[in-house]
């Protein structure tokens, strides 16, 4: 008997389709896919006794919070806020506490008392981390792991793992490193004494003697040189690559391009909106910080002037100094622009407070830069899943805005006629008669610039056009108006 084997050769057709039908971000997307755990599929064995045997499973972690100012909804949204962060990051938040206090515990963050109460809280979940809601001091991390027996981690340690898990470049994970270093170094723990190569009192005493004499460092001494060496790398390693970008920008500053830079809140759909104005395919994934390096896209005007647009990585509350430190060089992109749009997520239920937070770590990169901010267009999106009285509301907070849909397309049109009215705008006027054996310099006034009018005589195309100095330059010598004004 014989069977037929259907054929496993690739077709080139369908293998060529298949390669244009994905975008850059459907690859990543399927990269972070190819390896990773799912809950709720546990075989775990009851009977252990001749097998070892250890479940693989999502982290399960307890969170804990301290409100110290604002109202109780603002404490409920970061806590929520971390919940979410903790998700993103591999987790299964089993529990939420909040302690109402002045400030946070100089020793243990919470009140004593209610270490003993989350420690059991965890017990009776099972959990096997704790995450709070702030940036722990060395001292508090240690006294909370002693007192609660389990992996304690703070705000800023969980932002830089998410940020370790989504950098893809090499800038990117330099960045990260960085970060993840400065934060570590104050932390640093070690056997104290145990490890010690100095030898202690006179040769041949009760505390030192033949073969304890040596260079005198510590363990955790040499863990911290070698982390102060490779931070000194990574920030050569990273001055390079600033280098490149600035040369990159330099480019388009000389060819007088205008620049656009989107940022906002974390999640709020910057990369949808990039995606929406210039189809560039990058990543979009419902969860926080799903991109972190920069993309830059070419892009129209509704009259076809060519401009940038700039995706930057997002902001959340309280965004940790190192990050802000080591992404300096991708946050001055949007000091750089001529036009900053600010998108907010209008399906949050305090914008008002994304809109803050973004704000105050512009202002943070402005006075570090000494720079002026750019004209900022606020744009409000996901309005496709706010009803009409939300809707009212963000209009009513956000008076300026544009509001628009990157998932459905609603208001993306009107938003880049706004984006072509807020950005500079050609400013030397040119009449000029330009023979028709010059048709290059023709197009490149409708492509470079803004026609005014235009008339083809028999001479050649008479041109009233706005232009930029270098292009007013080319049509000096066929000015009909004497020099360009």
């Amino acid at each position: 008997m014989t069977e037929n084997i259907q054929s496993t050769e690739f077709d080139p057709e369908f293998d060529e389709k298949w390669e244009d039908d994905f975008s850059t971000g459907d690859y990543e997307r399927a990269e972070r896919a190819a390896l990773r755990r799912v809950a709720g599929l546990s075989t775990e064995l009851e009977d252990v006794t001749e097998v070892e045997y250890r479940q693989l499973r999502l982290e399960r972690v307890v969170l804990a919070g301290v409100w110290t100012e604002g109202t109780a909804a603002d404490s409920d949204a970061s806590l929520a806020e971390l919940a979410r962060l903790a998700e993103t990051a591999g987790s299964e938040v089993l529990e939420g506490v909040v302690q109402r206090r002045d400030k946070p515990d100089p020793a243990t963050y919470i009140g004593s008392g209610k270490v003993a109460e989350l420690r059991d809280v965890v017990q009776a979940t099972g959990a096997d981390t704790v995450i709070c809601d702030g940036e722990l001091s060395p001292g508090q991390l240690r006294q909370l792991e002693e007192r609660l027996k389990v992996k304690v981690i703070d705000r800023t340690a969980l932002i830089l793992d998410i940020f370790a898990q989504h950098a893809r470049s090499k800038e990117g994970k330099a960045q990260v490193e960085l970060a993840q270093l400065q934060y570590l170094m104050p932390r640093l723990r070690g056997w104290g004494e145990t490890l010690s190569r100095q030898a202690g009192g006179r040769a041949g005493g009760g505390n030192g003697g033949v073969g304890l004499r040596g260079p005198g460092e510590t363990k955790i001494e040499t863990d911290r040189r070698r982390i102060r060496d490779r931070i000194a790398k990574l920030r050569r390693e990273l001055a390079a690559i600033k280098v490149i970008r600035e040369t990159k920008r330099s480019r388009r500053v000389a060819n007088e391009i205008p620049s656009v830079a989107i940022a906002g809140y974390t999640n709020a759909g910057k990369s949808s909106l990039l995606n929406a104005l210039t189809d560039a395919g990058v990543l979009v994934e419902d969860a926080l910080f799903a991109t972190l390096d920069p993309t830059t896209r070419r892009a129209l005007t509704p009259e076809g002037l060519p401009y940038t647009l700039t995706d930057t990585v997002g902001f959340v509350r309280h965004l940790p100094h190192q990050l802000v430190e080591a992404f300096r060089s991708t946050l001055e992109e949007v000091g750089q622009a001529d036009l900053l749009v600010h998108v907010v997520d209008g399906s949050d239920a305090m914008p008002e407070s994304q809109v803050k937070a973004v704000r105050e770590v512009l202002a943070e990169i402005n006075e570090r830069n000494d720079v002026p901010m750019p004209r900022e267009l606020l744009v409000v999106n996901k309005i496709d899943a706010v009803g009409d009285l939300g809707l009212a509301r963000l209009r009513h907070l956000f008076p300026d805005a544009s509001f628009v849909s990157a998932h459905s397309g609603v208001g993306i049109e009107e938003l880049k006629v706004r984006i072509a009215e807020l950005m500079p705008r050609p400013e030397v006027v040119v009449e000029a008669l330009v023979p028709y054996a010059r048709g290059e310099v023709v197009a490149r006034v409708h492509r470079d610039g803004e026609v005014l009018s235009e008339k083809h005589t028999e001479s050649g195309t008479l041109l009233s056009a706005r232009v930029r100095p270098d292009l007013a330059g080319v049509l000096e010598p066929f000015a009909t108006n004497g020099s360009p004004a």
